[in-house]
């Protein structure tokens, strides 16, 4: 059997912690690639309309539960979301101070513009 402390294994303190990029290592064309995918529009406005913590279950998606951990990957991976284990719930943010501070009026003028289109579309 394995053991965590042989040569070569790493063990991480805090094996449930996940990677964000700070703010400094986001970038304007990985926010807008995030954002260009409606299901992860989706969570995003629905995010914005929380203005607080959501566990991923108050999320209804049209997809797989392995397709919906693949889109908030990307939104994290992205500097988009902030995303925290809180016991058995990995609860998502939206870092819109980060990203308003980055790229100032980006994120209210595509929440607005999925919005305007979310109601000529009948969706909202």
């Amino acid at each position: 059997m394995d053991s965590p402390g042989r040569k070569g294994a790493t063990v991480t303190p805090n094996a449930r912690a996940l990677a964000h990029p700070s703010r400094e290592d986001i970038r304007v064309e990985g926010v807008l690639h995030a954002l260009s995918d409606p299901i992860r529009l989706r969570i995003v406005r629905r995010l914005a309309g929380a203005g607080d913590e959501l566990a991923c279950s108050h999320f209804d998606l049209p997809v797989s539960k392995s397709t919906s951990t693949h889109h908030f990957r990307v939104l994290r991976e992205n500097g988009v979301i902030r995303q925290v284990y809180r016991g058995t719930a990995k609860l998502s943010v939206l870092r819109a101070e980060d990203l308003d501070e980055l790229f100032p009026g980006l994120l209210d003028s595509v929440l607005g513009a999925a919005g305007l289109q979310a109601k000529r579309l009948g969706e909202d």
